[in-house]
């Protein structure tokens, strides 16, 4: 007999978001995904400034504030012509990368850990579901010391991102032609020794207990596969190389890479609290709520690639660089990840040697009146980001962003069509409907962020008061 069971909201993420699962014979045979809070954010940029984007976008999230103010710079400059000098580029990477490092460390341990690790009883290890946790008592004992050392090594990174960048969260760094902030000497030495820091941390620690994981919970590498579609935006751009990324341009479908097309990209809203219409592109895309249209159950739009779903994040990241092709499931996406998460800070002792004091990190411009429409993309730590924006008048006429975890956690489209997260779940084996805990592994690996959270956590026991 099918079961139909709610998990409401899913926790250990950032944002609100519900998955309700039917399981028939062990087996999930329906999924649905639903973001349940509006964002909006687009509707506020209408009549502002463009340079404003860089800022306002920021506050979508407080996970990954820096990269929608990287997006929005970039799709100003697309729409002006302006070209970021090379020092410039790499505060940003420093920036984005600090951001990106701080990201990836609390996903593996702050979310993630609890999925697979059995920790003592106190939150936010409890309440837990009491199954099938396989780490001998040494293992667990280890992973858990360093979940508490993480902490200082997250904190550090967001220092990273304060030293260069202004604040953290919504840093002042970022912004339209270039960077605000100009390199020092003893910037550039403090820098590098945190960044040696969390090196070392994420080397002989996370990496490590992340292989772990992976020998442990090896059955992992075949659930989850998903719907097999892996697309990445360019990401980490390379100084004095116009247009070239670290990360390049890609779409895997049938087993291979094809150039991104972008006209190609539409967003459904037949099951999402939108004003219903025809699949647009989001140069001509809106955002009209309809709170109360019965067949939807989402607040997040399907985004399709040639009417197709697909997947973006880390494991797309590492696809498109040949860092990492072992597979696509739950397991292959936190390897990728925290490939990813070594990969950047590699990357980025050689951009903090390359910063050069003298030299400037802004290009100055005017905005010139008339109509300007352009696009940034990216690849945040989730994933493929896009803003897309015209200006008319100097002010902003027209904006629509797709966040990663739209790609992921959409519902379905019009053509009925499964989101990648919702095909993830389907035909997952569950051994027990009342303690789901694959759900939480298979979902948690894609690193969903549905809105901006605040996450606190007192190691030491209950929390009884905090204030904001």
């Amino acid at each position: 007999m099918a079961v139909t069971k709610k998990i409401s909201p899913i926790t250990r993420i950032n944002g609100f978001w519900n998955i309700e699962i039917t399981v028939d014979n062990g087996k999930i045979v329906d999924a649905k995904s639903s973001g349940i809070y509006f964002r909006g954010l687009e509707l506020i940029l209408i009549g502002r400034d463009p340079r404003d984007a860089a800022y306002l976008t920021q506050r979508i999230c407080g996970i990954c504030s820096s990269v929608h103010a990287l997006a929005a710079s970039l799709a100003l400059e697309d729409a002006l012509g302006i070209e970021v000098p090379p020092n410039g580029i790499l505060m940003r990477n420093l920036t984005f990368g600090a951001d990106l490092l701080q990201n990836h460390i609390r996903h593996f341990y702050l979310l993630g850990i609890a999925d697979w690790v059995e920790g003592p009883d106190f939150p936010p290890f409890v309440p837990r579901y009491r199954r099938d946790f396989r780490l001998s008592k040494k293992d667990n004992e280890r992973i858990f010391k360093h979940y508490m050392e993480h902490f200082e090594y997250a904190r550090k990174c967001h220092e990273m991102v304060t030293l260069v960048s202004g604040k953290v969260p919504h840093q002042h760094g970022i912004v339209p032609g270039g960077h605000t902030v100009r390199p020092t000497m003893d910037m550039i030495y403090k820098f590098s020794s945190m960044l040696h820091e969390v090196s070392e941390f994420i080397s002989n620690k996370l990496i490590p207990d992340m292989e772990t994981i992976a020998e442990n919970y090896s059955d992992y590498y075949k659930l989850g596969v998903g719907v097999k579609n892996l697309m990445a935006f360019g990401n980490f751009q390379i100084p004095k190389m116009r247009d070239k990324w670290v990360v390049p341009f890609g779409i895997v479908r049938r087993g291979k890479i094809e150039p991104v097309d972008l006209t190609k990209i539409k967003e459904y809203v037949t099951f999402s609290w939108y004003l219903d219409k025809e699949p647009t592109h989001p140069d001509r895309g809106s955002t009209v709520p309809e709170a109360d249209k019965n067949v939807a159950y989402s607040w997040c739009k399907a985004p399709r690639y040639e009417d197709e779903p697909v997947e973006v994040g880390p494991l797309a990241h590492m696809w498109m660089t040949g860092e990492y092709r072992h597979g696509i499931s739950t397991m292959d996406r936190l390897m990728a990840r925290y490939l990813e998460l070594k990969m950047a800070a590699e990357l980025m002792k050689q951009w903090v040697k390359e910063l050069n004091p003298d030299l400037p990190v802004y290009q100055p411009y005017e905005i010139p009146g008339g109509e300007h429409i352009g696009v940034g993309l990216t690849g945040a730590m989730r994933g493929a980001l896009g803003h897309w924006v015209r200006v008319e008048n100097r002010r902003i006429s027209h904006y629509q962003i797709i966040t990663p975890s739209a790609w992921n956690c959409s519902p379905r489209d019009g053509t009925g069509t499964y989101g990648p997260i919702e095909q993830a779940l389907i035909g997952t084996p569950v051994e027990d409907i009342h303690q789901p805990i694959e759900v939480g592994r298979i979902a948690r690996a894609f690193d969903p962020c549905l809105a901006c959270a605040v996450h606190m956590v007192n190691p030491q026991g209950e929390i009884k008061q905090f204030v904001i």
